[in-house]
């Protein structure tokens, strides 16, 4: 027994002496060194890590802000809880920020500038993201590892100028970094430097406008510094956005709102209250609809007529059927025209109202569906057909994410020299800002040539899809006439900045987090749809932080829905 324990007493000698110097020599089967990591894949996961923060990211955003139907609950605090955002935080404690630091260490060991660049600025906007969405987050001891278990939480302000301080490391990188090694695939630029700067410049310049309740001063120099350069998005060439394919299976390239009601499934609700901005809020001098061009790329209805369907198929809450004459006061109190239960009468645009939260009744067939743009989906063609056909119907599901668009730049800018008075001129990107909208929303017909290829028999004659159903220039031309002569006619400027933040609202369908910002920051359009009950509660001015922060870590604390994000002074009444 004592040989026994002489011999082990050797051996760990031996390997104190020589482990150090074996375990230099040996590779781990199951570790993957930064020296044998294919940059490549590692920069392609982190795009699809974006890509599945943003598609887990739309849906709370863009209902609390009315783009889509909230139908979780009544009442605000009960719309979302600790578990809705899980998958949001994941995606980027997780999954990206990890995949970023590791791709920084190896582009700085390999001198590959342009990768360290954009990686950065992917994670400075990610930066944005968590602070919009949830106030104070950790940033500084967020990917420290096991030297830190339990981070604290950076005041969003803080985390937010760390961001800015990420793109000028990415701008100085990218400036000096034309010939240098590019990634071999770039979902969003295809490895052009100058676009990667351009997005760096353009995210500086929407910080300074959210932030612009809070430090007026320092928003308008940052942004005339910014417009004095030129170096932003102000094409569509340089939209960053992310783009889909349409093959089905192995893999499913597809976007997912097009895979959630062009399969089997029957998908979100739409807004009610969103669908009658472009079919029927804007009245002519006669008192008849002026209708968005944009609509039928927009949605596709599945049916010719929401007011006349069984009554199994509604959930109005107040009536059984869609009778405008049963809608409740708080509804008239906004808007006297403000539709109820449907989105507008003698029409197929079948959706709900804001904070209904009524049982599912069987209208998955009949429900307005996504459409063409930018979810790939099908173009109203007013064929009013079930789409739940395998994913066969429409572009297949070849849409687009859309991030941070020259429309929308045009409107932030907008939005800046209305209220802080920058060195533009507001009338004339409220023009353009809708004009880049329209070409961008419209330029998707090409998705679809089987579609846009066909005919239809109106009154006896037939006639192509393209005369019959899509818009001409002059019927852009007559919308954006009609708008900027209710902007010349507004009377001061929360009634032009009223008129400007409804069209970027109606540019950003496909974005529910600047649409959400932007509620926040004016209280606008106005008239945005109330719950459906009178008493839905305090708006969510931030969300709860996610269950796996709050369970996981010993130093986050669960916040409430009513805590404002640093940008808002809490001066802009929200319901």
């Amino acid at each position: 027994m004592k040989n026994i324990y002489k011999i082990f007493a050797l051996a760990m000698f031996i390997c104190f002496s020589a482990c150090d110097e074996l375990d230099e020599n040996l590779t781990s089967p199951v570790e993957v060194s930064p020296e044998s990591v294919d940059i490549n894949s590692l920069y392609n996961k982190i795009q699809l890590d974006l890509e599945e923060m943003q598609s887990d990211l739309w849906y709370d955003p863009a209902a609390v802000s009315r783009m889509i139907a909230y139908t979780s609950s009544y009442q605000y605090v009960d719309a979302s809880s600790a578990n809705t955002l899980n998958d949001v935080w994941q995606d980027i404690y997780e999954g990206m920020w990890p995949d970023i630091e590791l791709l920084v260490e190896i582009a700085q060991e390999r001198s590959l500038p342009v990768y360290e660049g954009t990686a950065k600025i992917l994670k400075a906007y990610t930066m944005f993201v968590l602070v919009d969405m949830f106030g104070d987050v950790p940033y500084s001891e967020a990917t420290l590892g096991v030297e830190v278990i339990s981070p604290s939480a950076d005041s969003g302000s803080e985390v937010y100028a760390s961001a800015i301080a990420l793109l000028d490391e990415a701008i100085t990188l990218l400036s000096s970094a034309e010939d240098a090694a590019a990634p071999t695939y770039d979902n969003f630029y295809g490895g052009d430097v100058d676009s990667w700067i351009a997005l760096a410049n353009t995210l500086k310049l929407r910080a300074a406008v959210t932030t612009r309740l809070v430090d007026a001063s320092a928003s308008t120099a940052t942004i005339n510094e910014i417009l004095s350069g030129g170096e932003f998005i102000d094409t569509e060439s340089e939209d960053f956005e992310f783009s889909y394919g349409s093959t089905r299976e192995n893999p499913n390239s597809r976007h997912p709102l097009y895979n959630g009601g062009y399969e089997t499934s029957t998908g979100d609700y739409m807004s009610n209250y969103y669908m009658w901005l472009l079919r029927g809020e804007k009245l002519d001098d006669n008192g008849n609809a002026v209708v968005d061009p944009r609509i039928r790329y927009y949605f596709y209805r599945q049916i010719e007529n929401a007011s006349e369907q069984d009554v199994t198929v509604y959930s109005c809450h107040f009536s059984s059927y869609p009778d405008q004459d049963q809608k409740p006061d708080h509804y008239i109190d906004v808007d006297p025209r403000m539709p109820y239960c449907i989105a507008f009468v003698d029409d197929g645009y079948l959706g709900r109202d804001h904070l209904n939260g009524e049982g599912i009744p069987p209208d998955g067939e009949l429900r307005t569906l996504y459409g063409l743009y930018p979810a790939g989906g099908q173009f109203d063609e007013n064929s009013f057909t079930s789409q739940q056909q395998s994913g066969t119907t429409g572009a297949k599901g070849q849409g687009i994410w859309p991030l941070m668009l020259s429309s929308y730049v045009d409107f932030l800018r907008a939005e800046a020299a209305l209220t802080l008075g920058t060195n533009d001129d507001a009338r004339a990107l409220l023009e353009s800002g809708m004009q880049k909208s329209f070409d961008k929303v419209m330029g998707f017909s090409s998705l679809d040539a089987t579609t846009f290829s066909g005919t239809v028999t109106i009154r006896g004659e037939e006639v192509s899809i393209e005369d019959a159903y899509v818009p001409t220039d002059d019927d852009v031309a007559e919308y954006i006439a009609y708008v900027l002569e209710q902007y010349d006619a507004a009377s001061g400027e929360s009634a032009k900045l009223d008129i400007l933040m409804k069209e970027y609202y109606i540019a950003l369908w496909g974005n529910g987090l600047e649409a959400y910002n932007m509620y926040r920051r004016t209280g606008m359009p106005s008239n945005m749809a109330p719950g459906l009950e009178s008493g839905s509660g305090d708006f969510i001015r931030s969300y709860f932080y996610p269950a796996v922060n709050v369970e996981r870590n010993a130093n986050m604390v669960q916040k409430n829905i009513t805590d404002a994000v640093f940008w808002d002074d809490s001066s802009v009444t929200l319901y």
